[in-house]
């Protein structure tokens, strides 16, 4: 067998160890040694170690627990339920009005911790119980609740265009920049298509009758929405602001926010020491978990290259001789395909090599590539059967059947879906604010 077929068959191998339910990290290393021992022999040991190595000497991947220690700080500190009481003060008598504060919130929260899985357990504790006592549909609440918790994984501080950025060779500053027009956009059309729903039949979303606020002037309910979002708007200015500003680092930034984050807790009265052990505790966890799951795909993903398998794959699909934008579907369709079964840190760090020489030939550009694989892997949060958010949402409001959260999440995919056509055919929506802020020429 030749050894590029041997790739090919640990790819294999990889998928089948996957779906068995193993963990995804010892399937990568023990199908990454046992293929790499019988293709290039004991050298496969010293590719280990030296993909481990170079992970923990990376600067740029730091910035993921710093992140993920800013996201669990405000996940604690209750800034998120002020900001929604006063969005839900202000805009409570419209139609759909909770949509909007749902898909308003959730784009707050993901410009400030990055955590699809936070977001939408958060936005499910937060809103489900309101939106259940004010009559608003069941299908529509799990779609809303779970289609702006998705948007985590596009709006910077994004974990995964952290860990894209060094891989497709573009900075994280770049994507992060790239990143901010596609997810507002996502944003604003999530909001546009309820509203207008709820237009055409307020059953959907009826104007919340509670009185509670009726005796506030709109001069305080204003100052309650500043009071509500200035925090969360200092995270956001301490992180994504410096970086697309070009002051620090993804990494440096990174540290400012968790500061900023911190510091507001403390002046909001927020701040307990079981709340700062228990976030510290998380971001040990689930970095860990992270690291080590990038560490074991990296290292498959070096033995996958060293075997020939990705140039066998490369070799096939440009014998294709398809289009580019042909192409590009086809290659975005295999990662939309594969983001059911999958996490997205084995398809970037196995599937996304294997399509970069393709795409680099086809003369894409790496950061709008890069972004409309983001844009595409959110979509996959968001169909069923393996829709991961959906789980995430059926934890915390175990009353709605799984029937109603797939039927209300698959309303918004067709919104998803436009937002890729937009990015495919007008590149510029992409470069625009990294071009503005001086990023790229």
């Amino acid at each position: 067998m030749s050894s590029g077929a041997l790739g090919l068959l640990s790819l294999l191998a990889v998928v089948v160890g996957i779906l068995t339910g193993f963990p995804m990290a010892f399937v990568f290393i023990f199908v990454g040694l046992l293929f790499g021992f019988i293709g290039v022999g004991a050298q496969v040991f010293h590719l280990l170690t030296y993909q481990f190595f170079s992970l923990m000497t990376s600067v740029d991947l730091s910035a993921i627990p710093l992140f993920l220690f800013m996201g669990y700080i405000l996940e604690q500190s209750g800034l998120m339920d002020r900001m929604f009481t006063a969005l839900q003060m202000l805009l409570g008598r419209m139609k759909g009005s909770l949509y909007v504060i749902v898909i308003g919130t959730a784009t707050l929260f993901a410009a400030a911790t990055g955590i699809v899985g936070a977001s939408v357990t958060v936005l499910g504790v937060m809103a489900a119980p309101l939106l259940i006592r004010s009559g608003y549909d069941t299908r529509m609440s799990a779609g809303c609740i779970a289609a702006g918790g998705t948007l985590g994984i596009l709006i910077p501080p994004s974990i995964m265009l952290i860990v894209m950025g060094p891989l497709m060779g573009v900075p994280i500053s770049d994507l992060f920049a790239a990143a901010v027009i596609p997810g507002l956009m996502l944003s604003a059309a999530f909001i546009i298509y309820t509203l207008v729903r709820c237009q055409i039949n307020p059953a959907l979303g009826p104007a919340i009758t509670d009185d509670r606020y009726a005796h506030l002037t709109l001069a305080q309910k204003l100052r309650e929405l500043l009071v509500g979002i200035v925090p969360i708007t200092i995270v956001i200015v301490s992180t994504l602001g410096l970086i697309i500003a070009g002051i620090t680092t993804p990494t440096d930034a990174a540290a400012a926010g968790s500061f900023a984050a911190l510091l507001l807790v403390v002046l909001y009265g927020r701040f307990t020491w079981a709340r700062f052990k228990s976030a510290i505790l998380r971001t040990l966890v689930v970095n860990a978990f992270v690291m080590f799951l990038i560490g074991g795909a990296n290292f498959f993903g070096a033995v996958f290259a060293r075997l020939g398998g990705g140039q066998l794959v490369t070799q096939f699909l440009t014998s294709l001789s398809l289009p580019p934008t042909a192409m590009l579907l086809l290659m975005l369709l295999l990662i939309f395909a594969l983001g059911g079964p999958l996490e997205w840190i084995p398809i970037v760090l196995v599937v996304v090599p294997i399509l970069l020489p393709v795409a680099k030939s086809l003369g894409f550009d790496m950061m709008w590539f890069a972004i409309l694989i983001a844009v595409t892997l959110q979509t996959s949060w968001l169909t069923p059967p393996l829709a991961l958010s959906s789980y995430f949402l059926k934890g915390v409001v175990p009353q709605w059947s799984m029937k109603d959260i797939y039927l209300g999440m698959t309303q918004f995919i067709g919104l998803q879906l436009a937002v890729i056509a937009l990015l495919i055919a007008f590149p510029g929506i992409v470069e625009w604010l990294p071009r503005a802020a001086g990023l790229i020429k």
